[in-house]
């Protein structure tokens, strides 16, 4: 009786999906991510591979951030096979690091004080300065979420909103970097040594994308062995795979013998290897932080998988 006295539709609508102060950062997420794609479609502009890159980043992070907020109001999560303390967590890290990628090209590449040539103009100009500042606001609605939901110590949570798996999700984005800079000319064939380092970060990132996907679907519970323990001896393994890329990589790149230490005068800016080799060495280094700080962090993480 109790149930059948409720307003229709009581039991299904979650006004905390949007009042909440989680509720209120994915509100404005979906706010500014809509203005600044709005903006740079309508006047602002965008061109090459750098423009692409920021319009598909906001796109799906606003397409994404539109699903979670129906979801929570609507309560549909619960009919979907997925570990929502988990996917929500994995996506608002994701977000952060693409919104804040966004947020530095674009300026970088499109914004200029100085009023750009007819027909675009001053209002062109315009324009892309007020498409960089809310692309700015994205990204701090973003990290404001991640910080909203982070794990406290001690608290019982989801993998994902620990700083350990949110640090998988920082680990698999400069994977991708790294990636990123390997194809653009990096001359990784040229020795064995470089070869393992590929492979040493192919493995990584795959291992870890695995990670993610089983927590995000909840499967971490028929792996046959404690998932916390799998994930520590991983991240240890990874700490050693790292290594000895972080010590490979610079030698066969940058050692007179087998490289070159300094960048070679006659190569031109924007398509030389050395720059890419540079780039590749650079994230091995922080990646190789990223996982000794995951590794000390997973030490003293306590998680239910299907939260």
């Amino acid at each position: 009786m109790g149930s059948a006295m409720e307003p229709p539709g009581g039991g299904y609508l979650h006004l905390g999906a949007v009042a909440s102060p989680v509720g209120t950062a994915r509100a404005l997420q979906l706010a500014f991510g809509c203005t600044t794609f709005s903006l740079v479609a309508h006047r602002g502009g965008f061109a090459g591979v750098q423009g692409t890159f920021c319009m598909a980043a906001w796109g799906f992070c606003f397409a994404l951030s539109g699903l979670v907020v129906a979801c929570e109001f609507t309560r549909l999560h619960s009919c979907l096979h997925l570990s929502w303390g988990n996917f929500t967590a994995a996506f608002a890290m994701l977000a952060t690091l693409l919104s804040a990628t966004a947020a530095v090209i674009y300026p970088l590449y499109f914004t200029r004080l100085e009023c750009p040539p007819e027909p675009a103009g001053c209002t062109a100009r315009d324009f892309r300065l007020a498409a960089s500042v809310f692309a700015g606001l994205l990204f701090l609605a973003y990290a404001a979420e991640v910080a909203l939901t982070r794990a406290r110590p001690g608290q019982v949570t989801s993998y994902m909103a620990t700083v350990s798996g949110l640090l998988k999700i920082v680990q698999a984005f400069v994977a991708c970097i790294i990636f990123g800079a390997l194809v653009y000319d990096s001359r990784y064939g040229r020795y064995v040594a470089t070869q393992w380092c590929v492979a040493v970060y192919s493995l990584c990132f795959l291992a870890t994308v695995a990670v993610v996907a089983l927590s995000v679907t909840g499967h971490t519970g028929g792996l046959g062995c404690p998932f916390d323990r799998l994930v520590v001896v991983y991240t240890f393994l990874a700490v050693l795979l790292y290594l000895s890329a972080a010590v490979i990589w610079p030698v066969f790149c940058f050692d007179p013998k087998y490289g070159e230490p300094g960048r070679p005068p006659d190569c031109p800016r924007g398509s030389c290897s050395w720059d890419s080799q540079l780039v590749v060495a650079t994230f091995t280094y922080v990646n190789l932080l990223l996982y000794i700080a995951d590794l000390a962090y997973s030490q003293r993480i306590r998680f239910v998988p299907t939260l």
